[in-house]
């Protein structure tokens, strides 16, 4: 009598099958952290350059979800040349950014080491890409999640970016949980500079000497004097120390039109160098007008020509300080009116 052995059944097939293509996954998103370690590697700043075709290969032929974040800085060199849009800055920062991050986070047990990459995508050579994420105007970053599509990511708003690496640390930080470390800025001289100033400085300072024994120099001249009270002062009410903290840009480009320039924005959280300026002038300019009052109007002898520059700087002062009065209601929200006393309704 023959002898047959019984197939084996199809749910042990199917978990065999299973398992295969589990295997064949893991192995192949090990294959793309490695290729993306590999070319985070070889850039100098740490920025992973992307086309159409790597597009491909690490986001949208990738099932979800990946193992790893993806954050694309989309560039254009043909708008280097328009100094409003700040390609060239944001570009230089988020390399910055980029860097700081591998080198926080370059040791292989660190829980973000291999899970975070920092792309650009350069617009003649990605267009298919721009079309896919949706990119009408620049500046613009996407952060992707694993979970996510190019059309579901993370968008930077202005603000996310207003203060360079260090705003879009915390944008990031803010979405992926990740701890992103300090941002490493390269020291603004190098040791080679440094030796020539100290050196100029060695040399100079006997001929300074000599200058301020004999009384001499630029801070003997009331007029110097003169000048940086009044640059302290602009600088005291413009905010313009707030700007150099915070790396404030004079003007943001208009998202709905990259023509149009933004100076004066709205919200109390943000404020533009533009802004600053202008209310730092007014405030000077009533500044100005009061010691011009007080110190020189008051030694002229003619009592009518006094009354009459006397309304006309009261008048500018006027209008100078509902100019600021009336940005601050539009920035904030708040309205600040006078109260009249009752007894004189």
């Amino acid at each position: 009598m023959a002898s047959f052995r019984e197939p084996p059944s199809l749910l042990l097939l199917l978990a065999v099958f299973s398992l295969a293509l589990l295997s064949v996954s893991a192995d192949s998103d090990s294959q793309r952290v490695s290729e993306l370690l590999a070319l985070q590697s070889r850039s100098k700043s740490g920025v992973i350059h992307l086309d159409d075709r790597s597009v491909s290969r690490f986001l949208t032929s990738v099932k979800t979800p990946r193992p790893y974040w993806l954050v694309v800085f989309f560039d254009a060199t043909q708008l280097h040349d328009k100094t409003e849009l700040h390609l060239k800055t944001l570009h230089s920062e988020f390399a910055l950014l980029a860097n700081s991050f591998i080198t926080n986070n370059q040791d292989p047990e660190s829980p973000s080491h291999g899970k975070l990459f920092f792309c650009d995508l350069e617009f003649k050579e990605s267009q298919s890409s721009f079309g896919l994420f949706g990119v009408n105007a620049l500046p613009h970053i996407r952060l992707i999640a694993p979970h996510q599509n190019p059309k579901e990511s993370h968008q930077m708003d202005q603000g996310d970016f207003s203060r360079l690496a260090e705003s879009m640390s915390e944008f990031i930080e803010s979405k992926t949980k990740f701890v992103f470390g300090p941002i490493h800025r390269p020291p603004m001289l190098s040791s080679k500079q440094l030796i020539v100033i100290f050196l100029a400085i060695s040399i100079w300072i006997p001929f300074a000497i000599k200058k301020i024994v004999i009384g001499e120099t630029l801070l003997h001249d009331p007029k110097i004097w003169l000048v940086g009270s009044v640059f302290v002062y602009f600088f005291s009410v413009s905010g313009a120390m707030h700007n150099i903290i915070r790396k404030m840009p004079m003007f943001l480009a208009d998202r709905n039109d990259p023509n149009r320039l933004i100076f004066f924005y709205q919200g109390s959280g943000m404020q533009l160098g533009a802004e600053g300026f202008a209310v730092g002038s007014l405030y000077t300019i009533v500044g100005l007008l009061l010691a011009f009052m007080t110190h020189v109007l008051v030694k002229v002898r003619n009592v009518n020509v006094q009354r009459v520059v006397m309304i006309v700087a009261l008048f500018i002062s006027f209008w100078a300080v509902k100019k600021v009065v009336y940005l601050d209601n539009w920035k904030t929200g708040y309205g600040i009116h006078g109260f009249w006393p009752s007894s004189w309704k």
